[in-house]
């Protein structure tokens, strides 16, 4: 699990430890009092990538589900964004996920039962991201390269995405304000309110459990309906009613 260690990537986790998994967490940094085995790797750089995998591996026997979930990126509006800035969001969202499942695969490949690889998108990727472009852009080519692998690595691996609404986590106010403007904001989703963590959790273990068995090459969109038109909320008419 790439960035399993806070926000969505702790509510993964947390319900793939539930399910049974032995979950191993990365990322550049380690989170403190985190309760899962944590590994220090900044996936952008493929030689760390490679190390973590095998060493991962190795302690354990076997590599059986990879959860790509690291990334993000800040609030920078693209003419003011460097080109350096874009090319590591690019990085961080797109090439890491990329570089963390093709090592993963090597291994999934050797193994009789194969594996499960799942990447987090996000809707961002399927709708205008003011602000975020490279992010957007970046989860995009994500989905694309979730259903790309998925045909480049059948029949041992299968490779399917989650694609993220609006989450509620620990750090929320910094994307959506305060506690009434996160309020105000649910009222538009038409399952009441934003994700919690575990929601994203229990959809990325459905596919990588048995149960999604003949499921690869699909994207799950967890988002609560999704966000209606713009128009719904000024007109008249019946329906947006």
């Amino acid at each position: 699990m790439t960035g399993g260690v806070r926000g969505v990537g702790a509510g993964i986790s947390k319900v793939l430890t539930e399910q049974g998994a032995t979950v191993v967490t990365c990322a550049r940094r380690p989170v403190e009092g985190s309760p899962y085995e944590f590994r220090p790797c900044d996936i952008r750089d493929d030689d760390a990538v490679k190390a973590l995998i095998d060493g991962i591996a190795a302690d354990h026997g076997r590599l059986d589900i990879v959860v790509n979930n690291a990334g993000g990126s800040p609030y920078v509006p693209a003419a003011e964004a460097s080109a350096k800035f874009s090319t590591k969001i690019v990085e961080l969202n797109l090439l890491g996920a990329l570089s963390v499942s093709v090592h993963a695969n090597a291994v999934m490949q050797k193994q009789e039962t194969g594996g499960a690889i799942v990447n987090i998108t996000s809707v961002s990727g399927r709708r205008p991201t003011p602000g975020t472009v490279a992010y957007g852009a970046a989860k995009a080519g994500m989905e694309s390269m979730t259903s790309t692998l998925a045909v480049e690595w059948a029949p041992k691996v299968r490779v399917n995405s989650v694609v993220v609404g609006m989450v509620e986590t620990e750090q929320s106010e910094l994307f959506y304000g305060d506690a009434e403007s996160i309020a105000a904001i649910s009222k538009n989703v038409p399952l009441g309110r934003l994700a919690r963590p575990d929601d994203i959790g229990w959809a990325a273990a459905f596919l990588v459990s048995d149960a999604a068995s003949y499921i690869s090459g699909a994207s799950l969109e967890v988002h609560g309906g999704g966000e209606p038109p713009h128009y719904l909320s000024t007109t008249t008419a019946d329906i947006a009613k």
